[in-house]
Order: structure tokens, then sequence, then C-alpha cells
């Protein structure tokens, strides 16, 4: 197991598409419900547990060698947005090329060639974790982190907020990320069938919103 290649996949430069998505956190500013560093903290907190257990749990399962055609129709089922499936799709193709050029695998090549369209994100991040020879607590730690790193981010661009503040709010929630990867890196080796499927139902109606938006930063 390389510590350095879980460095690498959850860098925010690896060019897997995640600097042009937000999270849903460009449309909770749009509403008022983001406005300091305090609301992204909360905003965090909630995706954490609820879209971010799911993804880890799912990305778990991938890097425990689960059918990842099998985890890609129960993401698809945890994912009732039509714009966060197409936003899941489309991260998962990018992470595709992206994984496929740095670290080639045929589970990969597999995947890739019967989800020519893109697979769900957290399900190619597990399988690229285990082509990385990373485990599938590495693998719920990097999705955990990616719901919450993502916004973070993009909060500091839609309302110009400190860097240090959103760093400080990644770096207090650390201790609730531990114990919601480990969570999911546990419920990974059981049956797809029990997989986490926490909802966030404003999460899911925001997204529909803001891909209906004429003008916005983020795809997502």
């Amino acid at each position: 197991m390389s510590r350095a290649a879980l460095l690498v996949l959850a860098d925010g430069r690896f060019p897997a598409g995640g600097h042009a998505h937000s999270g849903g956190a460009e449309a909770a500013v749009v509403a008022g419900r983001i406005r300091t560093a305090e609301d992204l903290a909360a905003f965090c907190r909630g995706r954490l547990h609820t879209a971010g257990l799911t993804a880890a749990a799912l990305a778990a399962a991938a890097a425990h060698g689960h059918d990842p055609l099998a985890l890609d129709e129960a993401a698809d089922a945890r994912t009732p947005s039509p714009a966060l499936r197409a936003a899941a799709h489309k991260l998962g193709r990018q992470l595709m090329r992206a994984a496929r050029a740095t670290w080639p695998d045929e589970e990969l090549d597999a995947l890739a060639l019967a989800r020519p369209r893109g697979a769900h994100q957290p399900v190619v991040l597990g399988l690229t974790a285990r082509a990385a020879g990373l485990g599938p607590e590495d693998a719920a730690h990097c999705a955990a982190y990616e719901t919450v790193g993502g916004p973070a981010t993009a909060v500091v661009r839609l309302l110009s907020l400190n860097p240090f503040e959103a760093t400080a709010v990644l770096a207090r929630l650390a201790p609730e990320l531990d114990l919601v990867a480990e969570r999911a890196a546990a419920a990974g080796r059981g049956p797809i069938d029990e997989l986490p499927a926490a909802s966030s139902p404003l999460l899911d109606i925001a997204a529909e919103a803001h891909a209906g938006r004429p003008v916005r930063l983020f795809a997502s």
C-alpha cells in the first residue's frame, strides 16, 4: 500500500475534473444558505454525513472488489436527482481518463468499455484506488474528503471567503471525516444492497435548480 499514491489521488491538482464542480455549494450560496465560514461548516457537515457517507461506501466497496457494474447500478438508485447523476457520470468519465493514464489496469479498462459515457465517480474512485495499490479505507477517506473539500474551495471563489477560514473548516471536520471513512469502509465489505443510502433531499432539489440556471460558475 502506497501512502504517496493516496496523496496523488487526493490532490486537488489531480486532473479528475473536480475543480469545475462545487458539490452543491454554488446553489447554497445563491439561495443564501452559505454566507459565512460557520454556514460553510454546517453545509459541509451535512453533506459529509449524507452524500459523503454514501459515496465513501461505494468507493470502499469498489476497492474491496465488488462488481463495479452492480455498484454503478446501486449508485444510480442512491442518486434521485438527474442533474446529480449526470454530474457523477461526467466526473467518473474524467477520473477514468486520468486513472487509466496514471495507473493502467484491466479492471479500469473493463469498466470504461462497459460504461463509455462514464460510471459514477465514487465507483471509479474505488477502482482507481485498487489499481494504485490502496485499500478500501483509503478509498473511503478520499471520497469523504472530496465531498467537503470541493465545496470549501468553491465557496472561497464564490464569496471571496478567507481561504484560511475555509481550510480551518476542513481541519475541524477531520475527526468526523475519519469516522465516516471508517464506517464506509466497514460497510463496503458487506452486500451491495446493504450499503448506506443516506439521503439529502435539499441537495437534490438545489441541484435541479442549479442545472436550470442560465448563468453559473460551476457545473454542479
